[in-house]
């Protein structure tokens, strides 16, 4: 099983090397993210947390402070050591608004932070947040680069990219493909079981489902519920992680024309979920119509939004009656899927008078600016998680960083610390009970698909294990020839 190169097909291409700047979700650039700069942690189906390059991370006072025990011994790929300071160093420089880090909030839940000795790093968090652990395993806090090489920063960084995973960077062809070969250093021998992984996005679904089909790739990160489903149905290994939220537009709360609820509101009530679901996944998807999917111990029945095209009518032709007519743009990748969904709600809303739909198309990488330019109308986005905190409240709450809808609502935000706070499930339910509730009042966000976190992989691929978000591990991934 040892030995050998896997091609890997991925759902898009990072812009830069940053471990704080690519994303640690499916969708983005977490396998990357693995491999160069290794694991602090993960988790498991069940919310488990296993730790890896860290020994322990536990809280004494129910979540104010923790403290991280690295293992012994750590060194990046150079030799340099991987100690305390350079967790401090790389955790510090993501709560900087000027790094652009995707996990900026997360970050930003840490008042302070000090290192007590070479394996040992406390930290006070702002508010306490008893599961603080997730929001590690789930953000770019779960990559340690090597301080030394991030200080030369841009291009420099991104030839020679310093980390302690398991594998380093040899090449990387912008839009072609990315060569990572096995580092010598790595801290769990005999992993990785690969000596090397040759990385190409392919943004496609068909193309990409296709090329693993015909045996030009070993495996692919993929997020179509089609795909999956295919490949479920041609005997295809098929690793899926299942989550609760989902894929959502997030509607920009903080300028016309979704200042006004009632925009909101018309917009969420004139889209049938079951159309789009066929228009885009051919009726497979799992829809998001509950906030928590049935086996959650929070799941709720209570729908998230309910299709009512007559209210929807009026609502918009009250606004326009009042000069606020509804017109906005869409924002979203150029993914198949997305293009998609996109062209399915414009569709549908050109079926209503006084209201106006475009599509604006950007790049993945570009997305990370979105978070400090707030320059969208309504933008295709996920909030989905497998506990609800720490994501949901940082997806939510009012005045953090990854809130895209910018709603500061106070029945929301005290919902959600309630729901953090809570010291038993049967109290967390009834918090995250009043969240659901108010979601659908408010509606800061329309919920879409459940996201499908999967790998396809060919037979002969083994090891194929996703933590998180759907971050794929490639230290556990071996061929048989």
């Amino acid at each position: 099983m040892a030995g050998g190169e896997a091609r890997i097909l991925l759902l898009s291409e990072p812009r830069t090397m940053d471990p704080a700047v690519i994303g640690n979700v499916y969708a983005s650039g977490a396998l990357i993210g693995n491999a160069l700069y290794g694991t602090l942690m993960t988790d498991d189906e069940a919310g488990e947390i296993h730790y890896s390059m860290a020994e322990s991370f536990e809280s004494a006072d129910n979540g104010k402070t923790f403290e991280l025990k690295l293992r012994p011994g750590l060194v990046f790929s150079d030799g340099t050591p991987l100690n305390a300071d350079a967790v401090k160093f790389n955790w510090d420089r993501t709560k900087e608004p000027a790094t652009g880090s995707a996990s900026r909030a997360d970050a930003a839940m840490i008042a302070s932070s000090e290192v007590v000795d070479d394996v040992t790093l406390r930290v006070t968090l702002v508010t306490p947040v008893p599961k603080y652990s997730e929001a590690i395993v789930t953000s770019t806090l779960n990559w340690i680069a090597s301080p030394a090489a991030l200080r030369k920063g841009g291009p420099a960084f991104d030839e020679n990219p310093i980390g302690a995973g398991p594998f380093t960077l040899q090449n990387w062809a912008r839009q072609d493909n990315m060569r990572l070969v096995k580092n010598p250093r790595y801290w769990d021998a005999p992993r990785p079981y690969l000596d090397s992984l040759v990385l190409r996005p392919a943004q496609d679904s068909n193309q990409r489902y296709n090329t693993l089909l015909t045996g030009g790739a070993d495996l692919a990160v993929d997020s179509s519920w089609i795909n999956l489903g295919k490949a479920d149905e041609a005997g295809l290994p098929v690793d899926f992680l299942p989550a609760s939220g989902g894929i959502v537009a997030a509607l920009n709360t903080r300028r016309a024309p979704f200042d006004d609820v009632r925009a909101r509101q018309a917009v969420a009530k004139a889209l049938d979920m079951d159309a789009l679901n066929l228009a885009v996944w051919n009726g497979s998807a799992r829809m998001a119509t509950t906030l928590f999917t049935d086996s959650s111990p929070f799941y709720s029945p209570t729908p998230l939004q309910k299709t009512d095209k007559a209210t929807a009518q009026k609502l918009f032709d009250e606004l326009a009656a009042e000069g606020k007519p509804v017109s906005f743009s869409f924002t979203t990748t150029p993914a198949s899927e997305n293009r998609k969904m996109a062209e399915n709600i414009q569709a549908q809303l050109s079926a209503f008078k006084n209201v106006k739909f475009q599509v604006r198309v950007i790049e993945v990488a570009e997305f990370s600016a979105l978070r400090t330019s707030h320059d969208y109308d309504a933008v295709l986005t996920s909030s989905m998680f497998l506990d609800p905190d720490p994501r949901l409240p940082t997806t939510l709450l009012g005045g953090s960083s990854a809130n895209l809808s910018m709603l500061d609502d106070p029945q929301l935000n005290e919902s959600l610390l309630a729901g953090r706070t809570a010291t038993t499930v049967e109290e967390r339910k009834k918090a995250y009970d009043r969240v659901q509730a108010r979601l659908t009042e408010v509606v800061p966000m329309i919920f879409f698909a459940r996201g499908p976190l999967g790998a396809i992989s060919a037979r002969n691929v083994g090891g194929v294990t996703q933590y998180g978000l759907g971050s794929l591990l490639p230290e556990k991934l071996w061929i048989q020839s």
